[in-house]
């Protein structure tokens, strides 16, 4: 595909898109598609559950650079969800 940048395209830079994904629905980062922020939590839970499920079934097959972008990114998307959900649902 001509003009677009290419990425490379490897288990980091998946996960790195689906945590993208989970920020988009937690308000933290705008939808590309609109420009603008709004949280759907459900649909952060979802993406955040779905990397969890990849965490269970990967284990034991990653590299230790992937086990621990993988464990930081978890962390990191759960510590925002809890606080988007707070400021929800004080």
């Amino acid at each position: 595909m001509e003009g677009e940048a290419s990425f490379p395209v490897n288990f980091s830079s998946f996960i790195l898109s689906l945590a993208t994904s989970a920020l988009i629905h937690l308000g933290q980062e705008a939808n590309p598609a609109t420009g603008e922020r709004s949280v759907e939590l459900p649909s952060a839970r979802q993406v955040i559950d779905l990397i969890s499920l990849l965490e269970e079934k990967t284990k034991g097959n990653l590299t230790k650079e992937e086990e621990s972008l993988l464990s930081q990114i978890l962390f990191t998307l759960r510590m925002k969800y809890v606080e988007v959900e707070k400021k929800r649902h004080p």
